[in-house]
């Protein structure tokens, strides 16, 4: 079976397909509008008989729509997250307790969170001292005396 054996409307939902598929490899929120639009001119092909530069025109007009109106929808209904410290370590340390393991001596040291050791800000304390994570620089932990 060679591609000119095949119906039209099978290419674009295939197409679709492969367009929705991608989206999901490559997370974006673009290609998932023109898998709908190639999934609709599909639906049209089968419904109609017209010929390939129409259908090009009727995918790339629905493409056009459906990426703006994709694009508007999310600016009002933005997606939240669940988790929406999960990639900052640091914002998630905020109010930890964590144990001085080299002294902070002149503003600087580092403290164990876990099972891992940062470096840490804040004021002096000797190895062994309990604090409080109150913020973070970047990597480095800002901590201050339990009260």
């Amino acid at each position: 079976m060679d591609i000119d054996s095949l119906a039209p409307h099978w290419i674009w939902f295939a197409i679709g397909l492969l367009l929705a598929a991608a989206e999901m490899a490559i997370p974006g929120v673009f290609l998932i509008w023109m898998a709908g639009a190639a999934l609709i001119t599909g639906a049209v092909t089968w419904l109609l008989p017209i010929g390939l530069p129409l259908q090009i025109v009727i995918f790339a007009v629905l493409a056009i729509v459906a990426v703006f109106a994709g694009r508007r929808y999310l600016q009002s209904h933005p997606v939240v997250s669940a988790d929406p410290l999960m990639n900052d370590r640091g914002a998630r340390a905020i109010g930890e307790m964590v144990v001085v393991t080299h002294a902070i001596d002149g503003g600087s040291g580092r403290v164990r969170l876990g099972d891992s050791e940062w470096l840490a800000k804040g004021p002096d304390a000797e190895p062994g001292s309990r604090m409080r994570v109150a913020g973070h620089d970047g990597a480095v932990l800002i901590v201050e005396h339990l009260h």
